[in-house]
């Protein structure tokens, strides 16, 4: 009984200690702009046994904390619909490959040259070092919405891909293993099947027993039950995974998958994301806990210079693949520099090759050093890259007056080129004043010689718009080329300017499914009524009455905003794709009345 107390009060002690350093840390590394991640890290370095010693036992809550990925990894598989992930199997399996392969190979060389390993020791290293960090990439996709975006699904075909690669990575340590034969591990063959078979029975059972499961869990309309049942369907997913020696966080995100066309997604992905966050959290934690400083300390320099070489070769290696892709240069830079940190999956591959005695345990922990300290490298990447985009944006901007500089006026039009131009004309040929904001100096100089004043800034930021009047003004219109504004990127602007209607215009329908809840007063495709109009008058040239042509615009627009409103809700763009019309599919002939 004074065990059970003593052991009682140590948890209490433990979580109380943990809770507070999180706290204190995220908070500070938010203020900084650097993430919740790396404050995470820092927090559980300094409490953790190397650190002030005030906790111990970081392999224990890293065991309970990987749930998180596990949870993640669910909730990523809610939101991609099984349609649109067979769309980006390219990615996975062509560009996830290639990374993989070429980025392994590259890092084992590097290791067996640097560290002066043996083959099969930089192998067993090299090869987990191409891998990265699901459980800090994947959030900050889903946190801003880019998940949806292009870019983001080839970061997420990539993180799957890698997901996928444990197993023959798993299967090439074994093979090199030094180690007697463990007759409880079942050979790289037979790996192979279980995960081809878990894939299957699991898409079965989503089909069959998950989905009716929550249609009666639905009928009770109990929370707490759904709460359950939902994470019943994840660890129970990842269970049988783990019972078959096969990733936990693959079953999850298959179960995920099964249930993107439910309709109670969205209620799953509200019931669970707290869960996430926290053992994410304590996922870090733990990581930052179990960080060697002795290793450091014993060797620094090349701690040090093997987590820049790892960073460099990673980053150099992902960006010429997706050049051979066909990405554009600064989208692949993006790519290379955002997955260029090592991955939490290394440390499971480090210690089975320490168990395959192909490896020293000082090996495994120095190079679980050098991938925790890439890591934590991730955010000032990423500052970095919005540092670099913004300087070559902006070089020739120098001497363009911004919008603080601006009256106050009705209207704010953010994007002067061929959109907002004639959407400020019709503005402007009532007498309404208006603000005009644009990023491009190319534009705004050919503006100004039609006697056009166009402030200079990137007229999406809440600073930038706050300063041009937005807290006055009636409208603000965003004109801007391209897919970037999202539901996610407008909230803050919504509930910071409450008084003003917000119209977007929106690049195409992926853009319109991203802009799907935001309380907006008007979402414009911007193509969209020039080839209605344009079809419609065709239609008139090639002998089609007047009226005809009128009941098939009627019926294209009806069928249209149906399909739109199901893709909104799916995520999925083929979502009704058979509403479409094709050349043996067309309007039948109205009916005569009587």
């Amino acid at each position: 009984m004074e065990e059970g107390a003593h052991a009682a009060t140590i948890v209490l002690r433990d979580g109380v200690i943990i809770l507070g350093a999180a706290l204190f840390f995220v908070t500070l590394f938010r203020r900084l702009g650097l993430g919740a991640t790396l404050g995470y890290l820092v927090a559980g370095a300094l409490i953790g046994a190397d650190g002030l010693g005030l906790v111990h036992g970081g392999d224990a809550i890293l065991g309970i904390a990987e749930i998180g990925i596990v949870l993640l990894l669910f909730l990523v598989g809610l939101e991609l619909h099984p349609s649109r992930l067979w769309r980006l199997k390219r990615d996975i399996f062509g560009l996830g490959t290639a990374q993989v392969v070429v980025s392994g190979l590259a890092l084992s060389a590097l290791v067996y040259f640097a560290a002066d390993f043996s083959l099969a020791a930089s192998l067993a290293i090299g090869l987990p070092l191409a891998l990265s960090s699901t459980a800090q990439v994947l959030p900050s996709l889903r946190s801003d919405g880019s998940i949806n975006t292009p870019s983001g699904e080839r970061a997420f075909s990539i993180l799957l891909l890698q997901d996928l690669s444990i197993v023959p990575l798993i299967t090439i340590i074994a093979a090199m293993s030094r180690a007697p034969a463990d007759p409880g591990t079942p050979p790289g063959w037979q790996l192979g099947l279980y995960t081809v078979a878990a894939i299957v029975g699991l898409v079965l059972a989503g089909r069959y027993i998950i989905n009716p499961v929550f249609r009666l869990v639905g009928r009770i309309s109990e929370r707490e039950l759904f709460v359950v049942a939902g994470l019943f369907t994840v660890l129970a997913s990842a269970a049988v995974m783990e019972a078959l020696h096969l990733s936990t966080a693959l079953g999850a995100f298959i179960a995920g998958v099964m249930l993107a066309d439910s309709p109670y997604r969205h209620e799953l992905e509200i019931d669970i994301d707290p869960f996430r966050s926290i053992l994410l959290g304590l996922f870090f934690i733990a990581v930052g806990m179990m960080l060697d400083l002795d290793a450091i300390a014993i060797q620094p320099f090349f701690v040090l210079g093997m987590a820049l070489a790892l960073i460099a070769v990673k980053a150099s290696i992902l960006f010429g693949i997706a050049r051979a892709f066909g990405v554009p240069p600064r989208r692949a830079l993006k790519l290379g520099l955002l997955l260029s940190q090592g991955g939490e999956f290394a440390f499971v591959l480090f210690a089975q090759a320490q168990d395959a005695l192909l490896i020293a345990p000082e090996a495994a922990s120095l190079f679980s050093a050098i991938v925790t300290l890439s890591m934590a490298s991730t955010p000032f990447l990423m500052k970095f890259n919005d540092w670099f985009d913004r300087k070559t944006s902006r070089e020739d901007a120098s001497h363009l007056d911004g919008p603080e500089k601006s009256e106050t006026t009705q209207a704010i039009v953010v994007g002067y080129g061929r959109f907002g131009q004639t959407v400020a004309q019709m503005l402007m040929a009532r007498g309404v004043s208006i603000t005009l904001i644009d990023i491009k100096p190319s534009q705004i100089e050919l503006a100004g010689d039609f006697g056009m004043k166009v402030y200079y800034g990137d007229g999406t930021r809440l600073d930038l718009l706050r300063a041009a009047g937005a807290g006055d003004a009636e409208s603000i219109l965003f004109c801007i080329d391209g897919g970037g504004l999202n539901a996610k990127k407008l909230k803050p602007i919504l509930e910071a300017f409450p008084q003003a209607a917000v119209f977007v215009r929106a690049f195409d329908r992926r853009q319109v499914m991203a802009l799907s809840g935001a309380d907006l007063a008007g979402v414009y495709r911007e193509v969209f009524e020039t080839a209605v109009c344009m079809g419609r008058e065709a239609l008139v040239h090639l002998g089609v009455t007047e009226d005809e042509a009128k009941r098939i615009e009627r019926e294209y627009r009806q069928r249209d905003a149906t399909r739109l409103e199901s893709q909104s809700e799916t995520g999925d763009l083929h979502s009704l794709k058979e509403t479409m019309f094709l050349p043996d599919r067309a309007l039948p002939d109205e009916k005569e009345p009587g």
